[in-house]
């Protein structure tokens, strides 16, 4: 404490209830080349509903929907997925006219942070509106802006298939705003209504259907509700609508200033009231989609900074071995996380050719205890697009260790009847027999297998590492992730203290309670922390070093159950045979 100069009394404290913090092990991370919104940009999704709002429905065909679906069937067990959306540089925002009348080729807007990067000054080169994400869903938008005129709607009933009546689904023509009144302007005429209309019908089903209203928005960049909330078109757009961003003004004076001398704000359209933008040119990439390789680096861009990003699980995806690989490396770098990986097989090779093909990729997969690898992929039921679709299991075995953290703990295994059971399979395109999995399971890979009767089943539990070790098994790599997040957050409280007894003790009774919480849960069987000066000698402490050694004894699964059945004679007491 400090010294005190005069008599008084002076207080302090000191926070020794300190405690081991709880860490997840649930959240999984994805990266999909979606048909449709944000992209380059990690947005936590916690259900299908919200998969499906925020990057649209899955594209009928071979390519795009093998990863919706696969982000999907994470969702069916837990609730907590990063996923960001690749794109290519040839995805394009579908835009409308320009200014000045000219159809613009269309920007690559990625996202709201990329938008707000930008700058739209040009008349010639940018157009009035753009959808909000690339992609060919943005060609089916239509933006209708209804100005001050001369037209009344005859009834209220909205036509939303004629475009000229607009503006019945308002219903009063728009003026000049009491904002502009009160600043001394009672002829600004700043008032515009926008409508955001499913012109293709890509959206709603419906052509027409207006999707978003905006009303009584300002032409003033000052332009103010009456609660004292932005009015101005561009601020509410780009804040509200789900659809759009405004690109270049509407008007040749727009969003300057309103004050008590300003002229008249331009109409949208000298000759009517309103103005209808029909937005074209989004392209999403052609051919093949994005490659596996630039998938691959997306994971690297977004997933890689640990401190940033808490992930407990990356889920690959149907990607090639080369660029499962690196998902599985940034796994093993990070060192908090686990790779889940599915091999590519061909459905219509044989039974015998599958193995073959799943070897062979395993092959080229680094030795981790980061790494899982399971058989393949299964079908399941497509009802967006009313077909049967194949898609890689690593996202079902991610779920399997999700629905095990909820269950039970992450040192549990994920694998077998109570935590391992496969959801929506119809089918398995590769279903190994006893022969196989033999083989497989040897090399590191889970099986999933369908039984008669019983479903289909995780049915395996090992990570890719090759030599024999505990930390071959999932449920133990995934024991010392939990160990070490959350004993590394706690140890934080021992930076810049001193390397004394009363450090040390005090890191001792952090972290054995912890322990011995997780000892009572099954999690270990046996531990021990030695922080004293056994291992923090006088050499640790001068070079500011501190040390503490944490010896744990994981508890481990049941992989072989051996049953004999003895046939005794009538006469022989079960004691004789048995002993004591």
């Amino acid at each position: 404490m400090a010294f005190q100069i005069s008599p008084g009394v002076n207080f302090t404290e000191k926070d020794i209830t300190l405690i081991v913090p709880a860490v997840a092990t649930s959240p999984a991370a994805i990266v999909c080349p979606f048909v449709w919104g944000p992209a380059e940009k990690p947005i936590i999704v916690s259900n299908e509903a919200e998969l499906l709002e925020m990057f649209g429905a899955p594209k009928n065909d071979g390519y795009y929907a093998k990863f919706w679906f696969t982000a999907s069937n994470f969702l069916a067990y837990g609730n907590n997925l990063k996923v960001v959306r690749a794109v290519n540089a040839s995805d394009l925002n579908a835009a409308s006219p320009a200014f000045s009348g000219a159809i613009v080729a269309g920007k690559q807007i990625k996202n709201v942070d990329h938008y707000r990067s930008m700058s739209f000054i040009s008349s010639t080169t940018d157009a009035v509106f753009y959808a909000a994400y690339p992609g060919e869903l943005g060609n089916s938008l239509s933006v209708v802006v209804i100005d001050n005129g001369g037209y009344a709607p005859s009834d209220g009933t909205p036509d939303v298939i004629d475009y000229a009546d607009y503006v019945k689904v308002v219903g009063q023509i728009p003026g000049t705003s009491q904002f502009s009144i009160n600043k001394g302007n009672a002829t600004s005429k700043d008032e515009i209504h926008i409508l955001i209309i499913d012109k293709g019908g890509l959206w709603s089903g419906t052509k027409g259907t207006v999707l978003e209203k905006f009303e009584f928005l300002s032409k003033a960049s000052n332009g103010l509700q009456e609660d004292g909330t932005s009015s101005y078109y561009r601020t509410v757009i780009n804040n509200k609508s789900e659809y759009v961003w405004v690109g270049y003004k509407a008007g040749s004076n727009w969003d300057t200033v309103i004050t008590d001398t300003s002229a008249a704000f331009a109409n949208v359209d000298s000759s009517n009231f309103f103005k209808l933008y029909s937005l074209t040119g989004g392209a999403l990439h052609t051919t093949n989609g994005i490659t596996d390789a630039a998938i691959s680096a997306a994971y690297t861009t977004h997933y890689s900074n640990s401190e940033e990003i808490d992930i407990g699980m990356l889920i690959a995806g149907p990607l090639n071995a080369s660029s499962a690989n690196s998902i599985v490396q940034l796994a093993q770098t990070r060192r908090d996380c686990m790779a889940f990986v599915s091999p590519k097989i061909s459905y219509e090779k044989t039974t015998a050719e599958k193995l073959t093909e799943v070897l062979s990729y395993r092959s080229s997969l680094t030795s981790s205890s980061y790494g899982v690898m399971d058989t393949g992929y299964k079908t399941q039921y497509d009802k967006y697009n009313d077909v049967y679709r194949s898609v890689p299991l690593c996202a079902d075995i991610a779920g399997c260790c999700a629905r095990t953290d909820n269950l039970q703990d992450p040192w549990y295994s994920p694998a077998g009847f109570a935590r391992g059971t496969i959801l929506n399979s119809i089918k398995l395109d590769y279903n190994p027999n006893k022969t196989h999995r033999d083989e497989l399971y040897k090399q590191g890979i889970n099986p999933v297998v369908s039984f008669d009767g019983t479903g289909t089943v995780l049915y395996g539990d090992k990570t890719l590492l090759q030599k024999p070790s505990a930390f071959d098994r999932i449920n133990v790599r995934r024991l010392f992730i939990v160990l070490e997040k959350a004993i590394a957050k706690a140890s934080q409280f021992v930076l810049f203290e001193f390397n004394d007894e009363f450090t040390r003790s005090q890191f001792s009774l952090l972290v054995e309670p912890y322990l011995k919480t997780v000892l009572g849960r099954r999690g270990i069987s046996d531990y021990r922390v030695v922080c004293d000066s056994t291992n923090n000698t006088s050499q640790v402490i001068d070079s500011n070093n501190f040390v503490a050694d944490i010896y744990i004894k994981p508890n481990r699964s049941i992989n072989f159950v051996q049953l004999n059945f003895i046939a005794t004679p009538s006469g022989i007491s079960f004691d004789e045979v048995v002993g004591n």
